[in-house]
């Protein structure tokens, strides 16, 4: 049987560089490696991996893996699944973490399926029991209307991790590491699957993952027309994004990329405006992280005041471009 040892992180490289949420796992992995007095591993992936290993060293990983290969350069599951489960079967960690992202939500069972381990999913929380040096595994359930804490026995204790939910450590360029060039043994026997194009959306502004302010419209705002004047002029005046709630984006008035909510993206950023959304389980579910929520409604029973830090009663036509007035007035002067 074999010794497990450790914590694994599955990094993503984005456009070439290390995707934020890698830095979120590696600081979340460096505490509960810390709590095991283990080391913290981190695979990464791709044709050309650059400087990202050195990078992953610096937020904290003892050791990277980079595994190189011209077929890696695009994400395709049965490639880099032959990848992941060479370097766990390898190395043996005890914990593996990846992001609850579009990788990760398609990587993670079939390499739990593979290892015949569990898995947790959107995981906001993780600790390690003292005692069994299990991961305590804190998720969201009943449409994020609780969160259930669940423990597995099966090693390796494979979770996926919310975006934001974690905190990336302090870089330290000065930390000493090992960087450990992975050989990548692929069947291409084994590959079902080929990408034939890549269609990029043109994002304008700042990402809605990366906002640390969103202005998020619904049902209530009636139409196309407040999402790019009302809603975009505050936003932009807190240098944010606009987002949207499931109708908006369903009745094609702003695009399916904005939709927040637990069909949507999952977003968390350090303030975030809920104006004319009534605040139905799904919608929440994609912004319960948030730190601060600010809520606008005509209707005082809405259930979005229920989540919200801070609740203002009235008209959006009214209440916004009034508040957008003041904070022009109090950051000008």
């Amino acid at each position: 049987m074999a010794e497990y040892k450790g914590v694994l992180v599955f990094g993503e490289l984005a456009d070439g560089k290390l995707a934020s949420i890698t830095a979120e796992l590696l600081g979340c992995g460096r505490r509960l490696a810390d709590d095991l007095h283990e080391g913290l591993f981190c695979l990464l992936i791709g044709d050309a991996i650059g400087g990202a290993s050195e990078e992953v060293i610096a937020f904290g990983a003892d050791k990277a893996y980079a595994a190189e290969h011209p077929s890696l350069k695009e994400y395709e599951a049965d490639w880099y699944m032959q990848v992941a489960d060479q370097l766990v079967k390898e190395i043996s960690p005890r914990a593996v973490l990846m992001g609850q992202t579009f990788m990760g939500r398609d990587l993670a069972p079939r390499l739990a399926f593979r290892l015949g381990t569990g898995l947790a999913t959107d995981c906001l929380d993780l600790s390690v029991d003292p005692q069994t040096k299990l991961l305590i595994q804190t998720r969201p359930v009943y449409g994020s209307n609780a969160q259930g804490v669940f423990t597995s026995e099966l090693l390796p204790q494979m979770v996926t991790v919310r975006s934001k939910a974690m905190s990336p450590s302090e870089r330290d360029d000065s930390r000493k590491g090992e960087i450990i060039p992975f050989e990548v043994d692929i069947d291409a026997s084994k590959v079902r699957t080929k990408t034939l194009e890549t269609v990029k959306e043109e994002a304008v502004g700042i990402k809605l993952e990366d906002a640390p302010v969103i202005v998020c419209g619904g049902r209530g705002l009636g139409g196309p027309e407040p999402f790019q004047t009302t809603l975009k002029e505050l936003a932009d005046l807190l240098h944010g994004a606009v987002g949207a709630s499931r109708p908006p984006a369903d009745n094609g008035w702003v695009s399916e990329a904005v939709h927040i909510g637990l069909t949507g993206k999952i977003v968390a950023p350090d303030v975030y405006f809920a104006i004319a959304i009534s605040g139905a389980s799904q919608h929440t579910a994609g912004c319960s992280s948030s730190k601060h929520i600010i809520a606008i409604n005509k209707d005082p029973e809405a259930n979005i005041f229920r989540e919200a830090e801070f609740g203002v009663v009235g008209k959006y036509e009214e209440v916004v471009p009034a508040l957008t007035k003041k904070l022009r007035e109090l950051l000008a002067g």
